[in-house]
């Protein structure tokens, strides 16, 4: 060994208590919560909610103010001055009063097709709430589960480390000793200090992983938040999902992105019958009074208006509406087809998972910790020597780490199908 490399194995060496500070501190307060509770106090807090409720509520608003009448307009015109009566006289003989009051009446059902286009907002933003707390609701629940993975990493570091902290201080009892060399010691260290480095590395990632579920929850205060989950994962490789079909209809039936779809055809087709219903002139009617001004004294006649349309019958708004029809009916049938290849994605993701998340791999895992503690006897009973010891040591953790990523991987793939069908068809927790 060059004196470079011996130099920094010392480095390595003398920087491990350090470095084992960083890795393990002081847990904060730990708020355990259910995915129950989560989305419970993410619908009561989250402000992206409240918002989206109050755009559902000024949209309703709207229905019934689309549902009223016209106000009625009142006309009215006398006399102020003249030279034969003077200021403000009214009188059989003298002044003049003009009254008339106009009511406007809409035809062709204008009233109530406008009431249905605002129903159609309102069940617009109502699909979009929906949507928007599923999108919401599935970064939540996912993050939960990420953080749940990254936990169990962190365990599979501590527990190789704590196994190692612990051959690092027999070992230096056996250097004291004589027993074994100064370069073995500092290789044990060094495997030691990389550990401890990539587990820094991993609570770094749930830094950002707490600071997104607290924003989701509105949680302000410093507790670590710790998901617990009961699922059992076995069942999960073994679990049935429902047929492609029915998925499909499950989806098109509860996912808002759909609904909104849906609603948005609806409106366009509304919105069609509407503007052909405003080519039909509406009518002004009302009662006239006049005082002087009429070929009779005291005249109380009939009024009634209405547009001569002869030049303009809305032909481009009717025209822009039909387009609008094609239009929409074209995004309906993409969303249709943008619904079936995410199913069709989600379904190959779940099988392709569970068919390699296996049942002997869980048999697998378990064996190897045995092997691992075996491997572990056997380098201090000096049956094994160092550089094989290290290599599996470094196996082992890698090997562990994939089992881990593809556990997870499969209940991600199960939590996209439960959002990519609008609804939980896959029950994880108990």
């Amino acid at each position: 060994m060059n004196v470079n490399s011996w130099r920094k194995l010392c480095v390595i060496a003398l920087l491990t208590p350090a470095f084992h500070c960083l890795a393990t501190p002081t847990p904060p307060d730990t708020l355990k919560i259910t995915i129950e509770e989560s989305e419970k106090i993410f619908l009561q807090n989250n402000l992206s909610i409240l918002a989206a409720k109050y755009n559902i509520d000024a949209n309703q608003a709207l229905v019934k103010q689309a549902k009223l009448w016209d106000n009625p307009v009142l006309s009215t015109d006398q006399n102020i001055y003249d030279k034969q009566g003077g200021f403000f006289k009214h009188d059989q003989a003298n002044g003049q009063v003009y009254v008339q009051v106009m009511q406007l009446i809409k035809t062709a059902g204008k009233r109530n097709k406008l009431a249905q286009l605002a129903q159609d907002n309102a069940t617009i933003s109502t699909a979009q709430f929906d949507d928007l707390v599923r999108t919401l609701r599935f970064a939540l629940i996912s993050d939960l589960y990420e953080i749940e993975h990254q936990l169990k990493i962190k365990r599979v570091y501590n527990a190789e480390i704590n196994e190692l902290q612990t051959l690092v201080g027999g070992m230096d009892e056996q250097l004291k000793a004589g027993n074994i060399s100064v370069k073995d010691n500092i290789r044990i260290k060094a495997l030691l200090f990389s550990l401890q480095n990539e587990l820094i590395n991993v609570a770094a990632q749930l830094i950002p992983l707490q600071s997104e579920v607290k924003l989701l929850l509105r949680n302000t205060d410093s507790s670590f938040i710790l998901p617990v989950f009961n699922y059992y994962l076995p069942d999960l490789i073994k679990k049935e999902i429902p047929s492609k079909e029915e998925l499909i209809q499950i989806a098109e039936s509860n996912r808002p992105d759909a609904k909104i779809a849906h609603s948005q055809l609806d409106y366009a087709n509304h919105n069609f019958i509407y503007q052909k219903a405003l080519a039909k002139p509406d009518i002004n009617i009302g009662t006239e009074y006049d005082q002087h001004s009429s070929y009779a004294p005291d005249y109380v006649g009939l009024a009634i208006s209405f547009p001569l349309n002869f030049l303009n019958r809305n032909q481009g708004n009717i025209a822009s509406a039909q387009f609008t029809i094609k239009q929409q009916q074209a995004l309906y049938d993409g969303q249709v087809s943008q619904i079936e290849n995410d199913i069709n994605s989600a379904i190959a993701k779940v099988k392709f998972y569970q068919n390699i998340d296996n049942i002997q791999q869980l048999d697998f895992s378990r064996q190897y910790e045995t092997v691992f503690q075996n491997m572990l006897k056997s380098y201090q009973q000096r049956q094994v020597s160092l550089l094989e010891f290290i290599d599996f040591a470094d196996a082992y953790k890698d090997t562990k780490l994939k089992l881990l990523e593809q556990h997870t991987s499969l209940i991600k793939a199960m939590l996209e199908l439960n959002y990519q069908a609008g609804k939980d068809v896959i029950t994880l927790n108990k």
